[in-house]
């Protein structure tokens, strides 16, 4: 089964998100959580990080991650860890493989014309708001 990961960062205020306009398949020209594969022999929450800190520059000392959701899809042999993590200061993102941006959270996540994962997004989004107090202890 191939491994991939979707991570949900907050601005450290939690009045936004970081999304990314996918440039490429799937989901070209929706706006998505930042991610991307797991590597052989590579844990989960390792390779969160490490994906994090390609596609924006966070890294580890900038947030810590919780494994908060996966979906496995047994048919195409295909499973997702999403994680979750606050940003521990204001800082700026920067990547080149997707158009990166915060976006506020006043959206309907579930607009498969705007946000990419059939639903997905805003699922992840309405289990996040109903954790919020165990996800973010401050």
């Amino acid at each position: 089964m191939q491994g991939f990961n979707s991570i949900v960062v907050f601005s450290n205020d939690k009045s936004q998100i970081l999304m990314c306009k996918r440039r490429k398949d799937p989901y070209q020209g929706l706006n998505c959580f930042v991610g991307g594969k797991i590597e052989l022999n590579e844990s989960g929450q390792d390779a969160a990080y490490r994906e994090l800190y390609e596609e924006t520059g966070i890294n580890r000392d900038d947030i810590l991650l919780t494994h908060f959701i996966d979906y496995t899809y047994h048919i195409s042999g295909v499973y997702v860890e999403v994680y979750v993590g606050k940003l521990n200061k204001i800082m700026a993102v920067q990547g080149d493989e997707n158009e990166l941006f915060w976006t506020d959270l006043a959206h309907n996540f579930f607009d498969t014309t705007v946000f990419g994962g059939e639903g997905d997004i805003g699922h992840v989004m309405a289990q996040i708001k109903k954790r919020e107090s165990a996800l973010f202890k401050d």
